[in-house]
C-alpha cells in the first residue's frame, strides 16, 4: 500500500434492513480495516431515491452497532453528493466521454433484434450504441458513458500514458488482480456497452456515484460481495476517465437462499435477528471461513476474528 492509510468502507443502500449476506460483507469489510490498523467507514447509498426507504439508514446502523461494526467517521449519504456526480457528468460531457441517450428499454431491445446481437447480460440490455450519432430531435432521456472512450476520445499523451499501463490491451479489455478472485479481466465495450451515468428519472447511477465517493472518502480498499465483481471493470473505466486513484478491490463469498440464488432482499431475505447479535455474527464468520467464537458479546469476538483474518495468507 506505499504507505498510505488504510481506509474502507461498507456501503449498505437502505431498501431494507441488513440480512445475513450483508452481514458477511459488513463483517469482512471492518475486519480487513481492523487488520490493517485502518480506518473502517460507512457510506449510506441512497442514490436510488425511487428504491431507498425513509428512516432505514438509521435501522441499518443500529443493526450495525448492535454487532459491534461502528463507523470511525460520521457516515456519508449519496443525496448529499448531487453536485459533486453532476460536476463530473459535465465534465465527461465537456471531454466528449458521455453523451445524452433518447432510448427506452423498448428502442433498445429492438435495435438489438434488428442488429442480431445477443440482448440480456444478468438481465440487463447490452447497449448497442444508437444515440452516440445524436438525437436526431428526440428528447434525452438518460446520460451515457462511452465505454472505448480511451481509443476514441482521449487524447494523445493520455492514450499513450494508457498503453504504458500494464492491463491495457487493445481489445480494450480491463484487467485487474481481486485479492480473492484472482486476475479478473471485462471488455466492457463488448460486454455491457455504453453504460448510463445519470438515469431518466434524475437520479445519478450507482457507477458514477460509487466512484467518486471512493475517491472522495480516500477509500484504498474495497470490500464488497462476490456480486458486485462484475461491476468493477465499469468503474475502474470512469476513475481512469475522471483521473481519480484506484482502490485495490477483495468480494467476498456470497449467502444463497433457499433457490440457490445469491441472498437479496429481492428474493424474500430475512431481516437480521439481533436479540443474540452472536448467532448472526458466527455465522458470517463461518462464510469467511473463520472459527466460530464462544464470546458472549460482539466486543469480545471481533478482536480474536480480525487476528485470524490477519493470519491469513488469503483473507477468504
Amino acid at each position: 500500500m506505499s504507505g498510505q492509510r488504510y481506509i474502507g468502507r461498507f456501503a449498505p443502500s437502505p431498501t431494507g434492513p441488513l440480512h445475513a449476506g450483508s452481514l458477511v460483507a459488513a463483517l469482512a469489510s471492518w475486519l480487513d480495516a481492523k487488520a490493517h490498523n485502518g480506518l473502517w467507514l460507512v457510506r449510506i447509498e441512497d442514490v436510488d431515491s425511487t428504491r431507498c426507504l425513509a428512516g432505514l439508514d438509521q435501522v441499518i446502523l443500529q443493526q450495525l452497532a448492535a454487532c459491534g461494526l461502528q463507523s470511525d467517521a460520521p457516515p456519508w449519504y449519496q443525496t448529499q453528493r448531487s453536485s459533486a456526480y453532476q460536476q463530473a457528468l459535465e465534465s465527461l460531457v465537456q471531454q466528449s466521454m458521455s453523451y445524452p441517450c433518447a432510448c427506452s428499454r423498448k428502442d433498445i431491445e429492438t435495435a438489438l433484434q434488428i442488429g442480431g446481437r445477443e440482448k440480456l447480460r444478468h438481465a440487463e440490455l447490452i447497449y448497442p450504441g444508437t444515440c452516440r450519432a445524436g438525437l436526431h430531435g428526440k428528447r434525452a432521456r438518460t446520460w451515457r458513458f462511452k465505454a472505448d472512450f480511451y481509443k476514441e476520445n482521449w487524447p494523445l499523451a493520455l492514450m499513450e500514458q494508457a498503453q504504458s499501463a500494464p492491463d491495457f490491451e487493445e481489445n480494450q479489455s480491463i484487467h485487474w488482480m481481486d485479492r480473492r478472485l484472482g486476475q479478473q479481466e471485462q471488455d466492457v465495450p463488448k460486454a455491457v456497452g455504453d453504460f448510463v451515468l445519470k438515469r431518466a428519472d434524475g437520479c445519478f447511477a450507482y457507477q458514477l456515484a460509487v466512484v467518486l465517493d471512493d475517491a472522495d472518502q480516500g477509500i484504498t480498499d474495497v470490500v464488497r460481495g462476490e456480486d458486485l465483481a462484475d461491476n468493477t471493470a465499469r468503474q475502474i473505466l470512469l476513475q481512469r476517465a475522471l483521473h481519480l486513484p484506484m482502490p485495490r478491490y477483495l468480494h467476498t463469498p456470497l449467502v444463497l437462499g433457499a433457490n440457490g440464488e445469491k441472498l437479496s432482499k429481492q428474493n424474500g431475505a430475512q431481516a437480521l435477528d439481533l436479540i443474540q447479535p452472536m448467532h448472526a455474527l458466527n455465522q458470517a464468520a463461518a462464510v469467511l471461513g473463520l472459527t466460530a467464537s464462544e464470546a458472549a458479546f460482539p466486543a469480545e469476538a471481533l478482536p480474536g476474528w480480525v487476528s485470524q483474518w490477519q493470519a491469513k495468507p488469503h483473507p477468504v
